[in-house]
């Protein structure tokens, strides 16, 4: 179990990747703390999963646009577990339209769930990290940050403000042992892309190569190696987790 000892916490992970992301991080020996939103119910359905497997996990109710939290969040996880190793900022939301009918709080709510959040996160992190020389932070991105999808431009901009923000603070943390990196999914089956891919599903395999949409245990396994130890030459990079999507573009 090589992340056996370490301490992780997850962000927006009752659903989806971000359930995905703490089950694996727990089956590999972490203990975890994750972040939802509202859902207590979905919530309440990981930590049993994890404990029923043997594993240590605990469920935070926040809302990740707020600094206070983070901060308050980062604090508890390293008072009850004495240290705070790895970092995933999964939380994220999409508001779709077109930017002649995108209204400013479509805009304003992306931007402050997807990006904000992660600064805010990384931010009370990184003196526990700098501290103890360790540490592993893990951002979720997207393919949509490099490719245009006509109706994204707030998700779009969210995700290329985080891929430029962990290149910055790789080069900032990996004097101390601590390294940033991202990883971009495709398309991947979950309820934030339930309506997408039940409309257009089979176009959108046709133009993937690996000729399936990903699942989140796919994105969590390439968290899972960003986690580990061996990893820790790796920094900086955006991991694109996405079938061969990208090859050839949309």
């Amino acid at each position: 179990m090589s992340l056996e000892g370490r301490v992780a916490l997850v962000t927006g992970g009752s659903r989806g990747i971000g359930r995905a992301v703490v089950e694996c991080l727990a089956a590999d020996g972490a203990r975890v703390a994750f972040i939802y939103n509202s859902n207590s119910a979905a919530a309440d359905e990981v930590v049993a999963a994890v404990k029923e497997t043997g594993g240590e996990c605990v469920a935070i109710q926040a809302d990740v646009r707020s600094k206070e939290a983070a901060d308050r969040i980062v604090s508890d996880v390293v008072e009850m577990w004495d240290s705070l190793d790895i970092l995933v900022n999964n939380a994220g939301i999409i508001r779709d339209g077109l930017l002649a009918m995108m209204n400013e709080s479509d805009w304003q709510d992306v931007i402050t769930t997807n990006l904000n959040s992660v600064f805010n996160f990384c931010k009370a992190v990184t003196r526990q990290m700098m501290s103890q020389r360790y540490g592993r932070i893990i951002n979720m991105s997207s393919v949509a940050a490099n490719v245009a999808n006509p109706g994204q431009a707030n998700y779009a901009a969210s995700k290329g403000g985080v891929e430029g923000f962990t290149r910055c603070i790789a080069a900032e943390l990996s004097r101390r042992g601590i390294t940033a990196n991202a990883v971009a999914p495709g398309f991947i089956e979950t309820d934030m892309t339930k309506e997408v891919v039940s409309a257009a599903g089979k176009e959108i395999k046709k133009k993937i190569p690996a000729r399936r949409l990903g699942t989140p245990s796919d994105i969590a396994n390439a968290v899972r190696f960003l986690a580990q130890q061996e990893s820790s030459y790796i920094t900086g990079q955006i991991l694109t987790v996405d079938g061969g999507l990208t090859l050839g573009g949309l």
